[in-house]
């Protein structure tokens, strides 16, 4: 059977890459040492099962001082697949085919009330259903935009939202913290790329493999208002969100959906969970929301933070 041109192209870049680093006299435990990659990373690309990316082609390049040969390969092999038309996604089968891309099986997302502070946590059950490695990851972190101090005014009334007060945390796996950094920093608005990788190693999501990512952050309440979004922007099966109050605030909440096609319409009502300390939990649970669709969460207290 004849290959495609762009897997003639992976497979001219692995070939390189098993060249030039023979010619250098290296294992592949020692190229991928001084590239800062996986050892099975250089293996998988080696024997042809995954594809490279642009991070490890120039890395490769740089340790291997190839004059120019294997960036050139990668190219030529990027330039293929940006051009190739994504395949079709098939209507049998399971829930998602490979091909699809990062998708997420699970998502729980989970905002609580403590001391006039919020405190989110976030935990994403992943799947790499594509031909790439992941390697990042984006959180968006947008502050509720009608808080009355917000309103005509970007800069939250003279307080604007810091990265130092949110003290944003993400872990990866069994524990493993994973480093970050700043795409966006807004007064209002934060984006935020998670890495896979940390000071020790790097762990990069390969084909046809699971993992979890957690992630936690904290706002004040006279800046966070009276809302949780969760935003769907990748393909999810299932997705579970939580409110904690404190009773004696006698909380009332209620939540929306809005999509593409539809304007918002009434959530559910949500479980209602008695917790230990005079706490309510109200989850809901959704199975395969919308693609683009976001599902709002409001809330009204008793006491309100001054």
């Amino acid at each position: 059977m004849t290959s495609s041109p762009l897997s003639h192209a992976s497979d001219e870049f692995a070939a390189q890459l098993t060249h030039w680093r023979v010619q250098r006299g290296l294992t592949k435990r020692a190229l991928a040492t001084g590239m800062g990659f996986d050892p099975s990373y250089v293996s998988h690309i080696e024997a042809k099962r995954y594809r490279p990316t642009e991070d490890f082609a120039r890395r490769a390049e740089a340790v291997l001082r190839a004059g120019g040969e294997l960036w050139a390969s990668y190219t030529s092999y990027e330039t293929l697949r940006q051009s190739a038309a994504p395949a079709a996604p098939s209507e049998s089968g399971g829930w998602l085919v490979p091909g699809t891309g990062l998708v997420v099986e699970r998502e729980q997302a989970a905002l609580g009330l403590r001391d006039g502070v919020y405190h989110v946590r976030v935990r994403r059950h992943l799947y790499n259903a594509g031909a790439d490695p992941v390697i990042r990851y984006p959180v968006r972190i947008r502050l509720d935009r009608d808080i009355p101090a917000q309103r005509g005014s970007a800069r939250l009334a003279g307080d604007p939202l810091t990265l130092a007060e949110l003290a944003f945390t993400a872990h990866h796996g069994d524990g493993d913290e994973m480093t970050w950094q700043v795409g966006h920093d807004g007064d209002a608005a934060k984006e935020l790329w998670l890495r896979f990788e940390n000071a020790d190693r790097r762990f990069p999501l390969y084909p046809r493999q699971r993992t979890t990512i957690d992630y936690g952050y904290r706002v004040g309440a006279t800046k966070w208002g009276n809302s949780f979004q969760r935003a769907i922007r990748l393909p999810t099966r299932d997705l579970e969100v939580e409110l904690d109050f404190a009773v004696r605030d006698e909380p009332v909440v209620w939540g929306t959906v809005s999509s593409l096609s539809a304007e918002a319409a009434p959530l559910g009502a949500p479980a209602v969970i008695p917790r230990e300390g005079g706490r309510t939990a109200y989850r809901w649970v959704v199975t395969a929301p919308l693609l683009q669709a976001r599902y709002r969460l409001e809330w009204r207290l008793r006491s309100t933070v001054a």
